[in-house]
């Protein structure tokens, strides 16, 4: 498991790891900045399952699903074929019905993009809001089990 509290404040965060491959990059040879919101992504779903959160399972037995609500990134440095990128996602804010998220992408020690995200919890036939289940909240307040690992 990688955790990062590198900043004051901070709640559990979660590592995880994306290579940079071919079809990440557009015509000047660098990660498209559409897909640093495709490795956030990536970063929290491993991180709920990380927690032993199933998605699927959370549709089907709670009628909940998670959904994005709003995106701010800022980028900083490219990223280029083949680099390793790692994803450091941070709880800032852990509501009733919504997650706000930090998130970066580094390659050795070179900041790529930061960003925040909002995930609302909502019921899956309607897409009205809904509280996070308390099984969930309890998983993310956690973090990832012992043993996990991203890398």
């Amino acid at each position: 498991m990688n955790m990062s509290t590198s900043q004051p404040g901070t709640e559990i965060g979660y590592t995880w790891s994306i290579r940079v491959y071919y079809e990440d990059t557009d015509a000047g040879g660098i990660v498209f900045y559409a897909n640093y919101l495709k490795f956030f992504e990536r970063a929290r779903t491993e991180w709920l399952r990380a927690c032993g959160v199933d998605q699927h399972r959370l549709a089907e037995e709670n009628d909940a699903i998670f959904i994005v609500r709003s995106t701010a990134v800022d980028y900083r440095a490219p990223a280029r074929l083949d680099d390793l990128v790692k994803i450091i996602s941070r709880i800032e804010r852990l509501g009733r019905a919504s997650v706000d998220f930090v998130q970066e992408a580094w390659r050795e020690g070179t900041l790529l993009a930061n960003g925040s995200v909002r995930v609302g919890c909502v019921d899956r036939a309607t897409l009205r809001p809904a509280a996070i289940p308390p099984s969930v909240l309890a998983a993310l307040r956690q973090g990832p089990g012992v043993g996990d690992s991203a890398d």
